[in-house]
């Protein structure tokens, strides 16, 4: 797995408070080394510790990297393998149902011009409804009468004798009493006349049914489009697990760190927590630990303490064998430090950025390009054709609801607007600025949850290295 920043570092980049500070109020580290007792122990004791202190532990960091050699990193490389195999694997059905959707998707925009045609005819425009019927003439002509061959009208008038004015008059005729759209017979020869009043009536009885025919169609692709998008959705359920797995157990790239030499049997595991804990400004006021001014006081950001944690294990990997599984235990040296910090929450959003931002969660935004974004991509499309009624019900609701303008929701006006406020509130996290504290942020807020980490901090370590019988720290 790919190293990132210290978080340490990342915070005292990204706070103006310390940014002037350049360090945390109060650090110490413990060094425990002993290669016959395994470091889990120590790692769930802090944990558990940070949980029942109420700093709601959180794991930020978890990176390792065993030597080539060991035969640990052989059986990790088995494992990855097996899993990147399956989701591969998941991924090529994805593929294959996505080519599907965007098939259905392109069949249903045909369906929906064919629709909108006839949906024109039985309008109460009148120069609509002609050019509605020349269309669905000319689609009759195309895709049935064209079957006939020889027979067909447009062979007929295009290739045979005494039959030229054939095309025209079955454009111009509305029904069989062969009148034009201006009332009048048209003046034509018997051949002709008896082919297009049979014509006119097979026309005719096409665009009775075909309408119907057409709906159902159009009914029954959208529902396999909900069924292939409902499958869609479940491969890339099944696939996000393996892949992300086989992420997890990708190695770090630590070449030159001494403590890694290839053919050794060693580990070295990178692990960071952040326990926080939130000021309550009028629990504080009323206890009298803040000012009484501040039981009324409508705080900016919330401040919290915070309680960094971060764990260097240098193990020696140790196979344990447990009926039919092999697992390992990790023996070895580990340096446990602890930092304080007092943070407020644009801070803590700010950090949360950044790791986001970093190489570590690369690999993720691939698996979540591969899988959920693939169908993020087409949502417009799909929710066009599967939330058809459904929009044409809100909107009539919405039309009823709001008397002040009536035809807004038709046109959208809400929709737009809540997706204006989406676009503005990604735009204000992506460009996330840290206001410096205020007065009374810097002399009261910064200052008790500083105070408060730096004696928490203590208690912390003090604890640990009391239960492990240890009486010289740092």
């Amino acid at each position: 797995m790919p190293e990132i920043k210290p978080i340490n570092k990342i915070i005292e980049e990204i706070s103006p408070y310390y940014q002037k500070k350049g360090k945390p109020e109060e650090v110490h580290t413990i060094v425990y080394d002993s290669s016959t007792e395994t470091l889990e122990p120590i790692y769930f004791f802090i944990n558990d510790l940070l949980t029942d202190f109420g700093l709601a532990p959180e794991k930020l960091v978890d990176n390792f990297v065993s030597s080539p050699g060991s035969g640990h990193f052989g059986e990790l490389g088995q494992r990855m393998t097996i899993m990147q195999q399956q989701g591969s694997k998941i991924l090529g059905d994805i593929n294959t149902v996505l080519r599907s959707v965007l098939n259905i998707i392109y069949d249903l925009k045909e369906f929906k011009i064919r629709i909108q045609t006839y949906q024109d005819y039985e309008s109460k425009n009148k120069a609509v409804v002609e050019g509605a019927l020349l269309s669905l003439k000319q689609i009759w002509m195309d895709k049935v009468d064209i079957q006939k061959g020889n027979s067909s009208i447009k062979a007929m008038a295009l290739g045979q004798g005494g039959f030229q004015t054939l095309l025209d008059a079955f454009l111009i005729v509305k029904d069989e009493s062969l009148k034009g759209s201006d009332g009048k017979e048209l003046d034509l020869n018997d051949r002709v006349k008896r082919i297009l009043q049979q014509r006119i009536q097979e026309f005719n009885s096409w665009l009775k049914h075909s309408k119907q025919e057409l709906e159902k169609r159009y009914e029954l692709e959208k529902n396999y489009l909900r069924s292939q998008v409902n499958s869609l959705k479940l491969y890339s359920r099944w696939a996000k697990p393996y892949l992300k797995v086989a992420q997890e157990l990708e190695a770090g790239e630590k070449i030159r760190n001494p403590n890694l030499i290839k053919t050794f049997n060693t580990i070295l595991l990178e692990l960071t927590l952040l326990g926080k804990s939130k000021l309550n400004v009028r629990d504080l006021a009323v206890n009298s630990k803040l000012p009484k001014d501040f039981k009324s006081l409508k705080v900016k950001r919330d401040y919290y303490s915070c309680i960094l944690v971060d764990f260097n294990f240098r193990g020696i990997p140790q196979r344990v064998s447990q009926g039919s599984q092999g697992h390992y235990a990790f023996g070895g040296k580990v340096e446990v430090t602890f930092r304080a910090y007092a943070l407020n929450s644009d801070e803590i959003k700010k950090l949360d950025q950044e790791l986001n931002k970093s190489d570590i969660s690369d690999v993720l935004k691939l698996i979540e390009g591969a899988t959920s974004e693939s169908l993020d991509r087409l949502s417009e499309e799909i929710n066009y054709f599967l939330e058809e009624k459904e929009k044409k019900k809100e909107k009539v609701e919405e039309k009823s609801e709001d008397s002040s303008n009536p035809f807004a929701a038709l046109f959208g006006f809400y929709n737009k607007k809540e997706k204006s406020e989406k676009k503005e509130e990604k735009k204000k996290e992506e460009i996330l600025e840290i206001k410096p504290d205020d007065w009374i942020e810097k002399t009261h807020l910064r200052t008790f949850a500083a105070e408060t980490s730096k004696e928490t901090v203590f208690t912390l370590f003090d604890i640990y290295k009391k239960a492990h019988g240890m009486s010289s720290y740092t």
